[in-house]
Order: C-alpha cells, then sequence, then structure tokens
C-alpha cells in the first residue's frame, strides 16, 4: 500500500504520541491534528488494512514494524529539516511548518545530503 501525504501524518502522530503514552487513541489522534474523530476513524481503517496499526480491544493503537519505520523516517525528516532552516535564519514558527510540508516530498537522497551536511556542521 503506497501512504499518501495524510497516512503518513497519521503514523507520525501516533509515534509521537506513542513516546509520552502508553495508550494512544484514535481520540488522541484526532485531539492533537484536530480532525474529527469520524475522520481519523477513517485513516485508522486504512492504516490498519494497509499493516501499518493495529487496535487491541480496548481501542488502543499499535504501529507495526512497517508503520513505525515509516514513522521514524518522517519524524526525522520533520526534525531534521525543522533544525536546519532555523540554523539558515528561518524563525521556529516557519521552519516547523515548512519542515512539515517537506518532510513528505523530499526524495531520500536530497535528505541524506542535507543530513550529511548537518552532521559536518554540528
Amino acid at each position: 500500500m503506497h501512504l499518501q501525504e495524510s497516512g503518513e501524518m497519521y503514523l507520525e502522530t501516533i509515534f509521537i504520541l506513542s513516546q509520552t503514552s502508553s495508550a494512544v487513541r484514535s481520540l488522541d489522534v484526532a485531539e492533537k491534528m484536530g480532525f474529527s474523530k469520524p475522520s481519523v476513524s477513517r485513516a485508522i481503517g486504512l492504516l490498519k488494512s494497509g499493516g501499518y496499526v493495529i487496535m487491541d480491544a480496548d481501542g488502543h493503537l499499535s504501529l507495526t514494524n512497517d508503520g513505525k519505520d515509516v514513522a521514524a523516517t518522517i519524524y526525522e525528516r520533520h526534525e531534521l529539516l525543522s533544525k536546519f532552516l532555523i540554523a539558515l535564519g528561518v524563525d521556529e514558527e516557519t521552519a516547523t511548518e515548512d519542515a512539515c510540508k517537506m518532510e513528505h516530498v523530499i526524495s531520500q537522497k536530497s535528505f541524506e545530503a542535507i543530513k550529511n551536511h548537518a552532521a559536518k556542521r554540528a
């Protein structure tokens, strides 16, 4: 299953929420993303059928290994791109918003080049 940007955003949100809570629910995702519960339920259903998310009997969400891989990649891109833009002089709010857009479209090759450049400067 090829993920769209929205699917990647859902996985990243579940990933972030799971860093601070052992029990992530669809309602938590809806609140964090500012989406309606029905929209989140539909998206979670698609992610479940794609093998990215599992839901236990209590409604708690967990990422599968594939889901974790995608989410960790997107999160790493977001963090690095945000920091990189801030280092270039972009204000934090703009950098974060732009990184959120860029993280979904940048090629792995370009991301690795930015990552290597940033590592050399650190």
